[in-house]
């Protein structure tokens, strides 16, 4: 593993003896760059009020709100803004690590060196003597990795599911979990086999609302939803990613009627439904 950047004595990096090949160490200029952005988090959590007084708990939910706007930068498709949202996820991955080793606790070079053993255990057909087929074999391959490694560091039965974040967005927990099963062989055995079960769910809702049942129609609509996250994954289609596409496109419309409207001095609570149908539909072929 790499020596500390407060260790003064550590050797110089050899590639010869890493297991990646030489053509992908990293050049000096990149290191430096890397140790010149490290001393400066740990300065400000020395000289800043505001940084020396943060923990763990008190900047945990901006994180969350970093990683959004990454994914926020990607979607712009601005490289510059991808650049800029991303060396903030990287701040907050340094100054946690500091957090940490100020309170005697893990450093960056326990961060990564635990990153790397994990990234080389989990690929064996790059790093090893295994061999895979497709992506698919590769999924499934790091599910059985990570389900062993579970196992051999607990002493409690451990679950495929262990390591889904409870905090993820519903239909990403979804699908993370179902990627989790189907990584184990637990799954369907066709796309056409899922949907068959998105189409039993779907009557089972109507069944549920024409009842009235209050908690019915909320079980059965989850299990439609859910239903539909499993028949998008044989799709190839990220359920998340495609219901945030279409909530921007929601926006997008509605924002051009509101548009068009303004310009009459109307809003929308003044059309009929088929004025504004007919402005929808202005709006779609707009964008075509």
């Amino acid at each position: 593993m790499s020596p500390s950047t407060d260790d003064r004595s550590a050797p110089v990096f050899d590639a010869s003896d890493k297991i990646y090949e030489a053509e992908f160490v990293e050049s000096a200029d990149r290191l430096e760059t890397y140790a010149d952005f490290a001393a400066i988090v740990k300065q400000l959590r020395r000289d800043c009020p505001w940084d020396r007084e943060q923990t763990h708990e008190s900047v945990k939910h901006l994180l969350i709100e970093e990683a959004y706007e990454v994914v926020d930068a990607i979607d712009s498709g601005d490289p510059e803004e991808i650049k800029k949202e991303l060396g903030d996820v990287f701040l907050h991955v340094l100054f946690h690590s500091r957090i940490s080793e100020e309170n005697g606790g893990f450093t960056i070079q326990d961060v990564i060196a635990a990153e790397t053993e994990k990234l080389v255990r989990r690929h064996p057909h790059v790093f090893g003597d295994a061999s895979v087929g497709d992506s698919d074999e590769v999924l499934s391959t790091w599910e059985e990795i990570k389900q062993k490694e579970r196992e051999d560091g607990e002493e409690t039965p451990s679950s495929v599911l262990d390591g889904v974040p409870r905090h993820l967005p519903a239909l990403l927990q979804a699908l993370r979990m179902q990627e989790k099963a189907a990584g184990v062989g637990f799954d369907f055995l066709s796309a056409e086999a899922a949907w068959e079960k998105v189409e039993e769910e779907i009557e089972e809702f109507r069944a549920a609302v024409d009842e009235g049942s209050d908690h019915d129609r909320a079980d059965e609509l989850g299990d439609v939803l859910f239903a539909l996250v499993n028949y998008a994954r044989y799709a190839d289609v990220n359920p998340e990613t495609a219901l945030r596409g279409t909530n921007d496109k929601f926006a997008r419309r509605v924002q051009f009627i509101e548009d068009e409207l303004r310009e009459s001095g109307r809003s929308l609570g003044d059309v009929t439904l088929r004025e504004a149908s007919s402005l929808w539909e202005k709006a779609k072929q707009g964008e075509e």
